[in-house]
């Protein structure tokens, strides 16, 4: 069976989607549990006639897409070998690893390289590296938006990391915000969004009306930036 790629928007968002042409009489669509999207057309069908399919039903495409991601954050299945892809803000590295014994990690170029003593340090030594970078760029990117919220009366009692399953960020009721390390892989512009999103919770604490209206103020395509977030991490 034959495969084209094809996608279209759904207001600011992306929908991507696979067309599978088979012997049948009728399209049909399917959103899987990665959130990738397949339709299956009759041969004759024409793109445009399968277009015109999608755009009609895009809205339930995207509820479908948002009920799988509410499961949580997934985490593709990592060997941490040679030739892996990685992300370091929202850019592919290729791991690369080199038995030397110095137990270190540097980025050049393309390339993510662990020197390690034993291959079985790989994995140990590059989530290390990961924690620190996310400690030094999560804080470097908050201070700014801090800074701006102060407009608004409001400072965070603190900006933690914390390792979450299900969640991108969190602000306490007593004003501490905690961000999952994870995101240090995200492109800059993802990692200001969740930060803004918390940062709008210590003048609302609830989704209110006002919370978004607050987070379109300080963040007007939040949304665009929300949805590139999930399909960067997924």
């Amino acid at each position: 069976m034959d495969k084209v790629i094809d996608s279209m928007m759904f207001g600011s968002t992306a929908l991507d989607y696979a067309v599978t042409y088979a012997p049948r009489k009728t399209l049909g669509i399917s959103v899987r549990p990665d959130c990738s999207v397949e339709v299956k057309a009759p041969v004759g069908a024409t793109l445009e006639e399968i277009r015109l399919h999608v755009r009609r039903r895009a809205a339930w495409i995207y509820r479908q897409q948002c009920y799988f991601r509410s499961f949580g954050i997934h985490t593709p299945a990592r060997k941490y070998v040679s030739g892996e892809s990685h992300l370091y803000l929202g850019r592919q590295y290729m791991l690369r690893v080199v038995q030397g014994g110095r137990g270190e990690v540097h980025y050049r170029g393309n390339i993510l390289e662990v020197d390690c003593r034993r291959k079985d340090d790989v994995q140990a030594l590059l989530c290390a590296w990961y924690r620190r970078r996310a400690d030094i760029k999560l804080h470097e990117y908050a201070a700014p938006l801090v800074e701006r919220f102060r407009r608004y009366g409001v400072e965070p009692a603190g900006i933690v990391l914390k390792e979450m399953s299900t969640r991108w960020g969190s602000c306490t009721p007593s004003g501490r915000i905690f961000l999952n390390p994870r995101l240090v892989c995200a492109p800059r512009v993802c990692i200001e969004y969740v930060i803004t999103h918390e940062l709008c919770h210590l003048v609302h604490k609830n989704h209110t009306k006002a919370f978004y209206e607050l987070l379109k103020r300080e963040m007007p395509r939040w949304e665009e930036w929300k949805m590139k977030l999930e399909r960067t991490m997924l």
